[in-house]
């Protein structure tokens, strides 16, 4: 017998049948498998469109999708999930994380005292305790120089290799010389030898050719720093560095559109924020001294507001100086968040976390209850107005047929009283289940 041209002997026959009887079957159970349904029986869901609860709603998820949505809905295989104890919605989605970050990074530099695959492997435990506090989605805002380590964490995922979050990530962010993410402190020599926290572009040319080399190295999208840092700002005048012209941003973030991306642009306020938002950007990041004018464009812009509160609170055990500096921002920063609630500017919920302990963004939904925000609205702006950020509006961010099967669920009525998040009991992401209290 010929097989590929090459003489079989008889006794080798019943092996090489074998052999394929078994990927045969192999094939048939990972078919079946992607094919089991779960039924989820809620007894409230949030409809976080609409802005309603639901009560007794069945949810069937067949493979990564959710397949139905109504009442009394039958199983014909797999497994049911009882919730009726519970509050379901569908999985958060946290705009503004750094995975590749932890606390103490301001102090002490993780490029200067940390491998790069230490890093991917700090990166693999965030995610996770990410997706275990209940957010399914993550926009992961710059690696700060940890040399695609969010990329690799973020692929990993996506082929299966462990469970986390969805990842959306921009890699190394884009600034300029002096400006954040700069190093400072050290000498020249030593200055020039080291990996800098982010790109720095100080031309037009250069702006293009970074954006160039993320999307070659596989980015969802482009962060860009519009203004500087809490060193940059003006003590007197509060007012913030501006690093980019109008023109710079619009360069920048027409090369990222030719290439299908958004920008988003780091931005506290002044002129570099109305630059930022004059010249495109898809999103504010931070945005402590947003006025009048600035929110008012964005609202005409339909530009995306990340507004990260928490961790601008004072450390404690911080100097007299710093704290009555840092009472200041948080003092400007609710007045901008209270004034863009009240002009309808797009806020998208985000945390900055990785600035604080992976696995805490609650913290953040609480303070923009305490600022303000109803209840609802913080999970509208952490799964609706999230899912419109990332363009995902039609597959994340709702319960809904068709929608990937990211879903989770609490004690309690989260709509009420927001402090529910504390505690996340079930966690789904992508039809498996992650957690299950």
């Amino acid at each position: 017998m010929k097989l590929y041209g090459q003489n079989i002997k008889p006794k080798n026959l019943d092996r090489i049948k074998n052999k394929i009887k078994f990927i045969l079957y192999l094939l048939l159970v990972t078919s079946t498998a992607q094919t089991q349904q779960t039924l989820i029986r809620a007894g409230r869901l949030i409809d976080t469109n609409q802005k309603t609860v639901k009560n007794n709603i069945d949810i069937l998820v067949e493979g990564n999708r959710i397949i139905e949505v109504g009442k009394n809905l039958k199983l014909t295989s797999g497994k049911t999930v009882d919730l009726r104890d519970k509050t379901v919605l569908p999985g958060l989605i946290d705009s503004h994380t750094h995975i590749c970050l932890t606390p103490d990074y301001s102090s002490n530099p993780p490029v200067l005292y940390k491998t790069n695959t230490y890093r991917t492997m700090e990166a693999f435990k965030a995610s996770k305790q990410i997706l275990m506090s209940g957010f399914t989605s993550i926009r992961d805002v710059d690696n700060e120089g940890a040399d695609m380590a969010d990329i690799a964490v973020r692929d990993a995922i996506n082929k299966g290799m462990f469970v986390g979050p969805r990842i959306f990530v921009s890699g190394w962010a884009i600034s300029i010389t002096g400006g954040h993410m700069n190093l400072t402190g050290l000498r020249p020599y030593v200055d020039r030898k080291v990996e800098q926290l982010a790109i720095m572009a100080d031309n037009s040319d250069d702006m293009v050719a970074a954006i160039r080399d993320q999307r070659k190295a596989g980015v969802d999208f482009i962060k860009i720093y519009a203004t500087g840092t809490l060193r940059h700002i003006n003590r007197e005048t509060l007012e913030p560095l501006s690093q980019l012209t109008k023109a710079e941003v619009e360069i920048m973030v027409n090369e990222a559109r030719r290439w299908g991306m958004d920008v988003a642009a780091h931005a506290y306020g002044g002129t570099g924020a109305y630059h930022a938002v004059d010249g495109g950007v898809h999103s504010l990041e931070h945005g402590l001294f947003l006025d009048n004018k600035i929110l008012s464009l964005m609202v005409k812009k339909g530009t995306f507001w990340c507004p990260t509160m928490t961790v601008y609170l004072p450390d404690e055990g911080a100097s007299e100086a710093d704290t009555r500096f840092h009472n200041r921002i948080v003092a400007e920063h609710k007045k901008s968040f209270q004034l863009a609630m009240k002009k309808g500017v797009k806020i998208a919920f985000g945390t900055d976390i990785g600035s604080m302990p992976h696995g805490e963004g609650w913290r953040e939904m609480e303070r923009m209850v305490d600022y303000g925000m109803s209840p609802m609205d913080v999970i509208h702006s952490a799964t609706v107005v999230g899912a419109k950020l990332i363009r995902k509006n039609d597959e994340l961010g709702q319960i809904k047929q068709g929608y990937f099967a990211d879903i989770i669920a609490v004690d309690g009525n989260p709509d009420q009283n927001i402090k529910a998040f504390r505690s996340i009991n079930f966690v789904m992401v992508n039809g498996t289940i992650a957690k299950k209290d």
